[in-house]
């Protein structure tokens, strides 16, 4: 392991690259990343990054968003085949109908889309500034794709406007159920229990903070609580565990794990860097229309 973490800094200063790791992917993999955050926090940081390649640890969204953002740089996914199932999950011809049917209506595209519904769309978000963003919009009618979970949280928070939901989902968060969470809490009678906005409805109201990745590593840290259920993918426990060593953290109960975050391994990275595989290629135009819903998003969210 050792010997590889080596070759990896190596190939790192060779090719001047930087790594950028989601919360989600193997501990290994975030303990040599150069930045380990949230789909919002790695969007950011990836824009203005002095090296010439990057590196994306993660699924194939995040890695077109960091060449939309910066069409100069090399862009490598250490495994092509890492994708989202609910990236995919709207229709271009739904948007269009939403269009017609309401005149003043935004498509909010959550970061965790494809390329191609990002085109088509007039802002993207996170689950750490989904809430600004839509309070901050003129228009009355939202039209939230493609996550119907975390379109009704916000919904909830902003009744002022009129949301009109997408059927799209995270299959690791739509899976933590309420029966899981309150088993939980009867097991872990002291422990807060914190939550992702993309579990359903019925999940949260059992929550005591609910929360971006970023924000629920952050409420731990701050929080005086000594325990705490984490209702999001378990990656997140690598850096909670960093963070709060004299801390105890437990899953809400079944699989919270994303099979395709944790295709991505040491190997993979070290082989990507080493042949230059897994090369990023976005179009021009693709990147022109994509990258208006991204820069608006990096505006609002400021």
């Amino acid at each position: 392991m050792n010997e590889l973490v080596q070759e990896i800094e190596k190939l790192k200063k060779e090719k001047n690259a930087v790594v950028l790791a989601h919360y989600y992917v193997n501990d290994e993999v975030q303990a040599i990343a150069d930045y380990i955050g949230d789909s919002y926090y790695l969007a950011k940081v990836a824009v203005g990054l002095k090296e010439s390649t990057i590196v994306f640890a993660g699924v194939k969204f995040m890695g077109e968003s960091a060449k939309i953002l910066n069409p100069e740089k090399t862009v490598l996914m250490p495994d092509a085949n890492a994708d989202c199932p609910m990236a995919h999950m709207a229709e271009i011809e739904r948007i269009e109908e939403v269009r017609k049917e309401y005149d003043d209506v935004a498509v909010v595209c959550y970061i965790n889309s494809t390329a191609e519904l990002k085109m088509h769309s007039d802002v993207c978000v996170t689950s750490a500034n989904a809430m600004k963003i839509v309070k901050a919009l003129p228009n009355k009618n939202i039209f939230f794709i493609p996550d119907e979970n975390l379109g009704r949280y916000i919904a909830a928070k902003v009744p002022e406007k009129n949301f009109i939901f997408n059927d799209g989902f995270c299959h690791v968060h739509k899976a933590v159920t309420a029966d899981m969470v309150s088993r939980a809490k009867e097991a872990h009678p002291e422990a807060e229990v914190l939550i992702h906005p993309e579990c359903t409805l019925d999940v949260l109201e059992l929550a005591d903070y609910i929360g971006s990745t970023s924000g629920i590593i952050d409420y731990a840290t701050k929080s005086d609580k000594k325990e705490f259920i984490i209702s999001t993918e378990l990656g997140v426990l690598y850096q909670l565990k960093k963070n709060n060593p004299d801390k105890t953290f437990f899953s809400a109960g079944g699989v919270q794990i994303c099979p395709n975050m944790k295709k991505v391994t040491l190997e993979k990275v070290r082989d990507c860097l080493r042949d230059n595989t897994g090369v990023v290629e976005v179009s021009d135009e693709k990147r022109e229309k994509s990258l208006k819903p991204l820069a608006r998003m990096l505006e609002l969210a400021k």
